[in-house]
């Protein structure tokens, strides 16, 4: 999966969800700031998401690996895995990550496309004790906090994009590995994350072959995925990368969560839902209720009593989407990747609404009462009013609601494949 919805809260709420399900947080990074995490409905990669992880030093859990030559016997090395914490009692914190993971090894920062490559890792690639993770699966694992992800339906030419969420409304806890990397010439630090993913259970296979590793919350897998005592690999721990057996929603949703940059609450409704404005079934609900109106005297309002105050302001809000200088905004091409990936937690970043338009009074084509006199000119019958609606072709990407106006075209791009790199 190539996209992640964040839960829209800040990491106070997160953090105290999280102690809610027996998943205690030492320390957990601010809302604001340079390196905050990333608060959208569509998470993309280079976002910095949340991520939980034992509080370990820079360079993992167990004694500090040296490279040859290097003195092992330093005050510096013979540190506890939980050096801050004298009782051997283990800490664990909520942390700023990039999504989109450079190995620590790396000398200088890689373009957009070499990171793409690396926002999820498949389970059968951690068998064996070779290859790029072998270091991270020992010693930086971590659970990726989310609301959800989206995965894309192929449909012949047509891919529609699927939110998914757990059934119970819970947060998603997904397996992952991170790692702390500084560049030559560089003193600051970079932490980036990946998230691992497994065969898709039977709820999602019709979906994809691929879906993200989902720990239940507050379980012993939990612990035992992130406990820094193990810093070998083992089959136990293999053991835990397989499909959830838990109840989960997949719905569709709107196509312009496949643009970069577009933010809105809509993209995790449901698009046949009578909350979502797009749905077409509303447009024609209002034109009705226009007719209604004229005919009756029972007063019309604007919004039903279970829409409460909150949602309305909510609708109302605009916020314009800022990207990071480093952020390329590329069309990643789905069918290149071969996993998928999952959503993060923030406050929601509010896209525009529009208005919808109602349809048109239609004219009076009825021919005028002749005249009398035969002096006068025949008075011509007006004719039809002209601007029936455009009509959209069903594979086009113009996803914008048929009550709107497009204004694709002014730097949009489209995501195709967001999430087949699972």
């Amino acid at each position: 999966m190539n996209n992640i919805s964040r839960t829209k809260a800040s990491t106070i709420a997160v953090r105290a969800y999280l102690e809610d399900e027996h998943m205690p947080v030492y320390e957990a990074p601010p809302d604001e700031g340079d390196h905050a995490p990333r608060q959208s409905y569509n998470f993309a990669p280079g976002y910095n998401g949340i991520v939980y992880r034992a509080d370990v030093p820079d360079w993992g859990a167990g004694p500090r690996e040296h490279k040859k030559g290097e003195a092992e016997h330093t005050e510096e090395n013979i540190v506890n895995t939980n050096e801050h914490n004298d009782q051997g009692e283990v800490r664990y914190k909520l942390q700023s990550m990039r999504w989109g993971l450079i190995p620590f090894w790396t000398k200088r920062n890689p373009d957009y496309g070499s990171m793409l490559k690396t926002i999820n890792c498949r389970d059968d690639s951690l068998i064996e004790n070779r290859g790029m993770w072998t270091t991270m699966k020992q010693r930086k694992r971590c659970i990726v906090v989310a609301q959800g992800f989206y995965e894309w339906l192929k449909k012949g030419k047509e891919k529609v994009p699927h939110y998914v969420k757990r059934k119970d409304g819970q947060l998603m806890c997904f397996a992952g590995l991170w790692d702390c990397v500084q560049y030559e010439g560089t003193e600051e630090k970079l932490f980036t994350y990946t998230v691992i993913t497994t065969d898709s259970n039977k709820q999602l296979k019709f979906l994809h072959d691929r879906m993200p590793v989902i720990l239940e919350n507050g379980s012993e897998d939990i612990r035992t995925w992130l406990d820094p005592k193990r810093y070998t690999w083992s089959k136990e721990l293999q053991s835990l990368l397989k499909p959830f057996d838990g109840e989960l929603e997949v719905y569709p949703v709107s196509k312009e969560v496949g643009k970069v940059g577009n933010n809105s609450p809509s993209f995790i409704i449901p698009v046949a839902s009578s909350e979502n404005k797009s749905n077409i079934a509303n447009f024609f609900a209002k034109g009705a209720a226009k007719d209604d109106s004229k005919s009756t005297t029972t007063p019309k309002f604007a919004k039903s009593e279970s829409l409460k105050k909150e949602d309305i302001k909510e609708e109302n809000k605009s916020t314009e989407i800022k990207h990071e200088q480093e952020e390329n905004r590329k069309t990643i091409d789905h069918s290149r990747t071969e996993d998928n990936a999952p959503l993060p937690i923030l406050k929601p970043d509010e896209s525009k609404q529009g208005t919808k338009r109602e349809l048109d009074d239609v004219p009076d084509n009825k021919p005028p009462k002749k005249v009398a006199r035969a002096s006068a000119n025949p008075v011509k019958s007006p004719s039809p009013q002209k601007g029936g609606r455009k009509t959209r072709s069903a594979t086009s990407n113009n996803t914008a609601s048929p009550s709107k106006q497009s204004i694709a075209g002014k730097g949009s791009q489209k995501i195709t494949n967001f999430f087949k790199k699972w």
